[in-house]
């Protein structure tokens, strides 16, 4: 079924019988736009539980006392406000205040976008009770404000010419931990409360929104059909042994956990997981190909979208213990075909990201990666191109020869695992493109993958996608259909058939 894949965006493959690629979400470091995810450089560094906010700095949720706003008209998001004789509400977070002797401007952000918009309050314009609440504002309040959407004399486009304004939770801007400059990724994990209010947070999610949107509706309109595969599995998929336990034993009370016996009772090495909530040892999946395959079998194509786990003891930015994959099956499909269909995904999903996160680009490029705009958007122009593993052997050796000492890992031959400077070199130098690697040596894949006739099984009808400034984006294959290849294959990994059953 499928292979890896690194995602900036996604990833993509196929077989005969059924044909199937990986995308990975997050690859690149804390500071890669890459990544998609800056704020977690590796997983072990985040805690899903949100830490105590301090004594010192509290949130206030409830109403304030001052009258509410009687009529409210339709609200807006700022994303998508535009000028208008109508009145609208405005509800977001307050990032500054300017008080003058005759106005207040107050920036209001919504999330919907990065710039959100400027609130213009005329003192003779606004009622008594918005008066008070104006000398309520600070950095981090909740607002709700109304008025219209007019031409801005400022540098923004338009602004919202407020008639009246209500607090809605208050905040201790003296204690706010936010100030107005770039806070590291660092200091960010320490108040994951807080950071997703950050441009750099906020940017990163709206993105990884219109990607997962996009990721949806791409497969949906090719007439693939989204299945959800467990979490929670007794099968390793990619047979390396790199998964998460999960057990309702007491591992805190060793002595106390059942032993495995052997026939005549005996104490074995290790624990008898038939005492276990499922009756048998069950892990965290690293994948969902095996369900995705069996559903292609059934439905034609299928794509699988969610969490996946992976237990590989790793402190490179390009590993997470914890990333969403997309995993599309193609029943009837060859090795072609799934280039095929990763290009087009790819593109399309790029395309969406282009058109609909331009403000967000534009933080990446002008804050983490200079020309990430262009770089997406020559991805999504050019034809893909598609190089034998063989050849990209052949064209690293004449390339490395010239200056060995310039590369780290300069021994390169037939059956090297190609190293992230290698793949970053044949798209970003010598193809200047995207590039799909295929048939890959058999044994450095996995065992799923379909033998090559042609070669006598030394190589494997496999690809990986590789893009310019990342490198390995996707992976995927020719699934091995013939059952006795396959069932061969997996007792030399010394699985076991019936687990997979």
């Amino acid at each position: 079924m499928a292979s890896r894949a690194y995602l900036t965006v996604l990833a993509a493959s196929c077989v005969r019988t059924t044909a199937g690629f990986s995308a990975r979400r997050c690859v690149g470091g804390a500071n890669s736009i890459a990544s998609l995810s800056p704020s977690v450089n590796f997983i072990r560094d985040y805690t899903p539980l949100m830490p105590r906010v301090p004594n010192s700095f509290q949130l206030h949720m409830s109403s304030t006392e001052a009258a509410p706003i009687t009529s409210c008209p339709p609200r807006v998001k700022t994303a998508e406000a535009k000028i208008s004789d109508d009145p609208v509400s405005i509800k977001g977070w307050v990032k500054t205040v300017r008080k003058q002797k005759t106005l207040a401007f107050v920036e209001v952000n919504d999330g919907s976008n990065m710039s959100g918009i400027q609130c213009v309050l005329p003192f003779d314009q606004v009622d008594e009770d918005t008066i008070d609440e104006i000398e309520k504002l600070t950095t981090g309040c909740s607002v709700h404000a109304t008025g219209k959407i007019v031409e801005s004399k400022g540098k923004q486009a338009f602004e919202l010419s407020a008639t009246s304004l209500r607090l809605v939770g208050s905040c201790p801007g003296e204690t706010f931990p936010l100030a107005k400059k770039r806070h590291s990724l660092e200091y960010l994990r320490t108040i994951a409360h807080l950071r997703p209010r950050t441009n750099t947070i906020a940017a990163v999610a709206r993105v990884r929104s219109t990607l997962a949107g996009a990721i949806h509706s791409f497969f949906q309109n090719q007439g693939f059909q989204y299945v959800q595969t467990p979490l929670i599995t007794a099968s390793d998929c990619e047979g390396a042994g790199e998964m998460f336990r999960v057990t309702t034993l007491n591992t805190d009370d060793v002595e106390s956990l059942p032993r495995a016996k052997d026939e005549d009772g005996k104490d074995l090495p290790g624990v008898d997981y038939g005492e276990d909530f499922f009756g048998k040892a069950a892990f965290l999946t690293v994948s969902g190909q095996l369900g995705g395959e069996t559903y292609a079998c059934a439905l034609g194509d299928v794509y699988t979208f969610g969490p996946t786990f992976r237990a590989e003891n790793s402190q490179t930015t390009r590993h997470l213990a914890e990333f969403w994959m997309v995993e599309p099956e193609m029943a009837f499909a060859d090795l072609t075909s799934a280039m095929d269909n990763a290009e087009s995904m790819l593109k399309s999903v790029v395309g969406e990201v282009l058109e609909n996160c331009y403000e967000d680009l534009d933080f990446f490029a002008k804050f983490f990666e200079k020309g990430i705009k262009e770089r997406l958007q020559k991805l999504k122009d050019k034809p893909f191109v598609r190089c034998s593993y063989r050849d990209a052997i052949k064209y690293l050796q004449e390339e490395i020869a010239k200056d060995p000492k310039k590369w780290q890992f300069p021994d390169v031959e037939f059956g090297t695992d190609l190293a992230t400077e290698h793949e970053r070199w044949l798209a970003e130098t010598k193809f200047e493109s995207a590039v799909f690697v295929y048939n890959y040596p058999k044994k450095i894949k996995a065992f799923y993958m379909r033998d090559n006739d042609e070669d006598e099984g030394e190589t494997v009808n496999a690809m990986d996608l590789l893009v310019p400034g990342v490198g390995e984006l996707v992976g995927g294959s020719q699934r091995e259909e013939r059952l006795e290849v396959l069932v061969e294959k997996m007792k030399e990994l010394d699985l076991d058939v019936e687990d997979y059953w």
